[in-house]
């Protein structure tokens, strides 16, 4: 028996979408509106593993804001953002991971902003 957690190196959140129809919590989409340096909160189903750090070798502890459909369908990064915080909690015996993370960056291009884990620029 083990325990099952998933390691994330990115943020994928739903649409915001999924909240105005009633499908999604609002923490579980990706805001309608993000702001440089603005603080949100998120929630995802699962126990997940964040990088936490602000170490200059991996960009400071920088990930990917990204948005999913499902099923590991990403879109290409939104923004750089920074995890602040991560908490695994039971809620009716399911597990989920809640936490607070900042906008570093938007991305409104395509350029490549990340190598890997590692943010560009």
């Amino acid at each position: 028996m083990g325990i099952k957690v998933e390691f994330n190196p990115d943020l994928a959140l739903r649409d915001i979408a999924e909240f105005k129809n009633g499908n999604r919590k609002l923490e579980e989409c990706v805001p309608e509106n993000l702001e440089i340096g603005k603080v949100y909160d998120f929630l995802k189903s699962g126990q997940r593993l964040y990088y936490l750090s602000d170490s200059e070798f991996y960009g400071n502890g920088q990930l990917p804001l990204m948005k999913t459909s499902g099923n590991e369908n990403l879109s290409r990064p939104l923004a750089s953002i920074k995890i602040l915080e991560a908490t695994h909690f039971l809620d009716q015996g399911e597990v989920w991971t809640k936490g607070k993370y900042k906008v570093i960056e938007i991305f409104n291009d395509d350029k490549i902003h990340f190598e890997a884990c590692k943010i560009i620029g």
